[in-house]
């Protein structure tokens, strides 16, 4: 009886050994021995593995790309504007005993490190440059994040600024800058459409000058279009060009002989013929007209008969 709890008892000893001994490593895990505190051998790989119960302790260390959320930081732009930007981390581990042995808790160390180089990139970059010009900025920060992780163990694959918050202020002020920007292009592109216009109606009148009859052509061709609409009432233009032709098509008709004024009657025999009396000057008579004019009026002298 006594040697049955004997056996017993070495076997619940045994089974407990085994049970603190064995240690399960999944496929993306490697881990990593510590005897004693000290480093034995290289990682371990998947599968199942064996520890010693009181000496080794076994740590497991996942080698799957990890995604972290960087949270929004605030800066000020080069240019003086505040923003609020975050990004996300794409990292994997490359070295599982680094990771271990030489840095305390590799996760809140990245994240530390991607906040600081996220607000150094705020710093150093306009605000253009955050909103149209990311791929250059993502480049910038991934070399500063990757700089210190090698040394820890971890590669950054990726880092991508997901959004850029900006004041109200500085919304309403870029959407008044693009519709500027909009109306602006629209203005030339009108203009620009006026100008090859102008000159396409100037090739044409110039041929239409050459050729009149192409003007009348034109004028029933537009009559044609507007007849089209079924309108009850038609304006037709015409052109002064078109009367212009006609005009010069027209033979000028010959100017009526004006009637020769009526001759003066004769003077009675022995009656000399009435002087005209010169122009007046200014409304009044010339001084001689005046003298001859007074003594035609006043009596003649009677001959003296004593």
């Amino acid at each position: 009886m006594t040697l049955l709890w004997a056996l017993i008892v070495i076997m619940g000893v045994i089974v407990l050994v085994l049970g603190s001994s064995v240690r399960v490593i999944n496929q993306y895990q490697r881990g990593v021995v510590l005897r004693f505190g000290q480093l034995r051998e290289a990682p371990r790989g998947p599968g199942l593995t064996l520890i010693a119960p009181i000496a080794d302790r076994l740590h497991k260390v996942n080698m799957q790309v990890v995604t972290m959320p960087v949270p929004a930081q605030d800066g000020i732009t080069r240019d003086n504007v505040t923003v609020k930007v975050d990004a996300v981390v794409y990292y994997r581990v490359t070295d599982p005993v680094k990771v271990v042995v030489d840095v305390q808790r590799y996760d809140a160390a990245i994240a530390q490190v991607a906040q600081a180089s996220l607000r150094s990139i705020i710093g150093k970059s306009d605000l253009d440059d955050l909103l149209s010009n990311r791929e250059r900025l993502n480049e910038g920060l991934e070399i500063m994040i990757d700089s210190p992780a090698l040394s820890w163990g971890v590669q950054i694959d990726r880092v991508e600024i997901k959004d850029v918050a900006l004041p109200e202020t500085m919304k309403r002020s870029m959407s008044r800058q693009a519709e500027a920007e909009r109306e602006r292009r629209s203005r030339i592109i009108t203009a620009d459409g006026e100008l090859q216009a102008s000159r396409t109606l100037a090739e044409a009148a110039q041929i239409m000058a050459e050729h009149p009859a192409a003007l009348q052509l034109r004028l029933l061709q537009t009559v044609v279009e507007v007849a089209a609409e079924k309108n009850s009432t038609l304006v037709l233009p015409f052109p002064v060009e078109l009367l212009r032709f006609l005009e010069r098509a027209t033979p000028p008709a010959p100017a009526p002989e004006r009637a020769a004024p009526p001759a003066a009657p004769a003077p009675p025999p022995g009656v000399a013929p009435p002087i005209p009396p010169p122009a007046s000057q200014n409304g009044h008579e010339p001084p001689a007209v005046a003298d001859a004019i007074a003594t035609a009026g006043s009596p003649a002298p009677r001959p003296d008969t004593g």
